[in-house]
């Protein structure tokens, strides 16, 4: 048996190929893709290599690469001594584009019956943005201003809801992007550059800045636009992970004020509960879904684009040239 894989061969080269798929080893699971979805920031890094020398991104891409992480499919069978799973049981996973996978039968995590492959594609998304936002140590009443509407930011504004947020404020120079905002409290909408920004977001908050900031734009050159909005001895969430970290700077704001920067990375939960911090990567997984399910966060509205695999290099250039119109883009296999 063999699946259909989309491979980055090269700077800029994308192809779908086929590769044989090897037996089941005992503890797994082979998994029949119904959507990926393509995640458009870090894709589009590795997609072009625009990343420095040194950087994690630099250890992690060599050619020939396989991209993707945000899988949805049905299990087709299981290996030995796997007694979770059967086949039919449908399953989001952190699976590559690719027509079938094979995985541990512990990376995989139940669909509820109301929540749509293409939704379910989102868990890794998920799951990112909610460690940024357990690393941000919200309190009920925050201001909140998120920079940079993407997928993970669109998510950020839906979990800062949740948290019980005073105000939020997003930023994006899109305006396109801050139109796909859908919640059930008031947003506000700036649709600027974030250097733009400090005096419309001090009018809202009230003059002090903002209790938590969250960059989630990927791009080296915002956090020193950012820094700014919070208020004294406030909270920066880098939540976008940028190529170039090298050319990232600080400001006064840091020492003056004491504004803190703290980090979020998908691979902070730990995998087992700790004393201190019982939310593993797998519990972060499972709230996402059941979140979703209840109608608590909202993904469906925001698909823009669907391709089949055969189309792949169309879809990353299109990434590149027209990204203003694209949120979540997804690859359908069935």
């Amino acid at each position: 048996m063999k699946a259909n894989v989309i491979q980055f061969t090269g700077e800029r080269q994308v192809i779908l190929c086929e590769e044989p798929l090897r037996p089941l080893a005992a503890g797994e699971i082979l998994v029949r893709t119904k959507r990926t979805l393509i995640s458009t920031g870090t894709e589009s890094i590795v997609f072009t290599r625009n990343f420095a020398p040194g950087t994690h991104f630099d250890q992690w891409v060599s050619y020939p690469f396989r991209p993707g992480y945000l899988h949805c499919g049905v299990i087709e069978a299981v290996g030995e001594g796997v007694t979770t799973w059967k086949a039919g049981d449908r399953v989001a996973t952190r699976g590559n584009h690719a027509s079938h996978v094979i995985i541990s039968a512990t990376e995989a995590w139940a669909v509820p019956d109301n929540v749509s492959d293409e939704a379910a594609a989102w868990m890794g998304i998920g799951r990112i943005t909610q460690i940024g936002v357990r690393a941000a140590e919200h309190r009920l009443g925050d201001a909140v201003v998120v920079i940079g509407l993407g997928l993970l930011g669109q998510l950020v504004v839906q979990y800062a809801a949740l948290c019980g947020a005073r105000e939020i404020i997003a930023i994006d120079s899109c305006r396109a992007r801050l139109d796909l905002l859908q919640l059930n409290i008031p947003v506000h909408r700036l649709a600027c550059k974030v250097g733009d920004a400090l005096s419309e977001v001090r009018k809202i908050i009230g003059g002090a800045g903002a209790d938590v900031v969250y960059d989630v734009t990927g791009h080296h050159a915002v956090l020193s636009a950012a820094l700014p909005l919070a208020r004294d001895f406030g909270r920066l969430v880098l939540l976008g992970d940028t190529g170039q970290p090298n050319l990232q700077t600080l400001t006064p704001d840091v020492i003056t004020r004491g504004v803190s920067i703290v980090g979020a990375h998908d691979g902070h939960p730990p995998s087992l509960p700790q004393r201190d911090n019982a939310w593993t990567g797998s519990r972060i997984n499972e709230l996402f879904l059941r979140y979703v399910s209840r109608g608590q966060i909202g993904v469906q509205h925001l698909t823009t684009h669907r391709f089949r695999p055969d189309q792949a290099a169309k879809a990353y250039e299109m990434l590149q040239t027209d990204r203003d119109s694209a949120m979540a883009v997804f690859f359908e296999w069935d």
